[in-house]
């Protein structure tokens, strides 16, 4: 059993592989008032990510850490580094943003409970890679997305929220993607501000809202 309280104004530590999309919904939404937190500093395992160069536009900080392999897991020495540079920027949620690698134990030890994960499905289904080409293949009539927290388990953490994505008859993988990647950028911006503004404890798989843990635990 776990618990983790926000408060609005938090810092937020971006990790992002690709374009940034996602990232870019965070940063708009912390312009325009709607986003309770602010993103503190921008983290990709490539120096060529187009996120970075997104932060940059926006005045965050923006590093590259090398992952420390080819692998996608990230290995303990690289997440040292990740951890050390979110730490030095006082960050207080890690948002996996389209970050294409698996973390492990240093930064979710680091940041326990406090690390949030976009996936293009809704989940449990289709974890891993390539999920609307999954839904296509198994032939789902709802296809979606979910914002869960990260546990040691790829795709497996307590669900923060979800939203539907009706499967058109003629969708191909890309134009499915697309109308997930719109509903990903709602529905994230509208997790952190859950996270970062209301209490919560976790029993089993399921988030509590509104109940921080008894003292002592």
């Amino acid at each position: 059993m776990n618990a983790a309280n926000g408060m609005p104004g938090s810092r937020l530590g971006v990790l992002a592989s690709g374009r940034g999309s996602n990232l870019q919904a965070l940063l708009d939404g912390q312009e325009n008032g709607e986003l309770r937190a602010r993103v503190a500093v921008v983290i990709s395992d490539r120096a060529d990510a187009p996120a970075l160069e997104r932060a940059r536009r926006h005045g965050v900080p923006a590093l590259h850490l090398d992952p420390g392999s080819p692998r996608a897991r990230l290995r303990p020495e690289a997440e040292t580094e990740i951890v050390r540079a979110l730490r030095a920027h006082g960050v207080d949620w890690v948002v996996l943003a389209g970050y294409f690698r698996i973390v492990g134990s240093v930064l979710l030890d680091a940041f326990a409970d406090r690390v949030l994960n976009i996936h293009p499905s809704l989940l449990p289904a289709f974890p891993g890679l390539h999920a609307p080409r999954q839904a296509l293949a198994y032939g789902v009539e709802v296809a979606g997305c979910t914002v869960h927290l990260v546990t040691a388990a790829v795709d497996a953490g307590p669900i923060l929220r979800q939203e539907a994505v009706a499967v058109r008859p003629d969708d191909t993988e890309e134009s499915l993607a697309a109308r997930i990647l719109e509903r990903e950028h709602r529905i994230l911006v509208a997790a952190v501000n859950d996270v970062v503004g209301r209490p919560f404890r976790i029993e089993g798989r399921r988030v509590r809202w509104g109940t921080a843990a008894p003292a002592g635990e």
